[in-house]
């Protein structure tokens, strides 16, 4: 994913990317959907892939790979994700591509950096959040150790790989040279944790934000809300006048932060009691009352059918080969550059002939 999220946030704003697909089957998450019905184009691959051209090359032939050395001389950028080594072994090593275009930016994601004695590891979104402490950081001790639902390492290390290509863009504006960049999905995750590295290597200490004594997640009668009680002069005054608990004001067991880490469990157990007692809706009215954060929590079909989603813009539609694609836009919003489906995700192989006509290869396309 690190590697096709990049790529798409370059092409949503302009970049021709061409995307090399091997035969017959290409990017395996075109039909890795599970039970989708077949001649459709997979919804993890629509999500990854709009506003790229797709081209089948077989880089176990030389006719191939000399068509890939013929688009990347005139390139500004080549990325690749696969794991270290795999490129070097292919001929595309960053010391020959730049030999043949020193302007060359070679953008390469791994799992856990370019050496080191996890560089040759298969690197995967799991594997880095259990490497890196993500895994093992939770709001309360007693939770089982979990996977988180959502590819967080992914796509952070997708974001940085944007970042990086566009700062060593920028350094080439400078130096009129090219560079090669690296991102791993290890360092990604070890830099979303930056404060609390900072507290752990300077001072030893733990912080963990999900763990404060006044924030948790609570049901309710007909759902659940999440409430962070922080940013406040007297947090505890305001959640006892939301809950109606005046008596908390004055429990000496909950009297300052530390009593108040201390009998966490006691105090979380009266807030939950409490909310058990109405509704979402109910319960979030009284916190903003008291200008207390909250919110309730939501699966992902209501976060996409709210309208704060549509009046950002974050749903893209449009009319594809076989259905209508609709996926999640970009989360950067620039006035003189807004974001379309331009090109559809491609079918396999879409554009091999056209692209390879483009560097007068015209006739290699239809064999491909």
């Amino acid at each position: 994913m690190m590697g096709p999220v990049a790529t798409q946030m370059l092409g949503d704003y302009g970049a021709d990317v061409i995307k090399i697909e091997r035969p017959p089957t290409g990017d395996l998450s075109r039909t890795s959907f599970p039970n989708d019905p077949a001649g459709l184009q997979g919804p993890v691959f629509c999500s990854l892939n709009r506003n790229k051209r797709s081209v089948v090359l077989d880089l176990r032939k030389q006719e191939a790979k000399d068509a890939v050395l013929r688009l990347i001389d005139e390139a500004d950028v080549v990325v690749n994700n696969f794991r270290a080594g795999v490129m070097e072994r292919m001929g595309f090593s960053y010391e020959a591509l730049s030999a043949r275009n020193p302007r060359l930016i070679y953008a390469v994601g791994t799992g856990f950096g370019l050496t080191g004695p996890y560089a040759h590891k298969g690197g995967q979104d799991v594997l880095a959040q259990a490497l890196s402490g993500v895994m093992h950081r939770r709001a309360n001790a007693d939770q089982p150790l979990a996977v988180l639902s959502t590819t967080f390492a992914d796509y952070s290390a997708g974001m940085h790989m944007v970042q990086g290509i566009l700062l060593a863009l920028l350094q080439r504006h400078q130096t009129g040279k090219g560079q090669r960049i690296s991102v791993s999905l290890f360092d990604s995750m070890l830099a979303a944790q930056t404060q609390e590295a900072a507290a752990q290597m300077m001072r030893g200490r733990e912080v963990n934000w999900g763990a404060m004594p006044l924030t948790g997640v609570f049901e309710t009668q007909d759902g659940a809300l999440v409430m962070v009680g922080a940013f406040k002069a007297d947090p505890l005054g305001d959640i006892a006048a939301a809950l109606d608990l005046p008596g908390l004001k004055t429990d000496a067991r909950f009297a300052g932060h530390e009593l108040q880490v201390a009998n966490k469990p006691a105090l979380q157990a009266l807030f939950a009691e409490r909310f058990l007692t109405q509704t979402t809706a109910y319960w979030l009215a009284r916190l903003e009352e008291q200008d207390l954060l909250c919110a309730p929590v939501r699966r992902l079909e209501e976060a996409l059918a709210d309208e704060q989603t549509s009046v950002n813009g974050m749903i893209l539609e449009a009319d594809g080969p076989t259905e209508r694609v609709r996926v999640i836009g970009s989360p950067i919003h620039m006035e003189a550059a807004p974001v379309a489906i331009r090109i559809v995700p491609a079918g396999l192989g879409e554009h091999t002939e056209a692209v390879l006509g483009e560097i007068g290869l015209p006739a290699f396309g239809k064999v491909a």
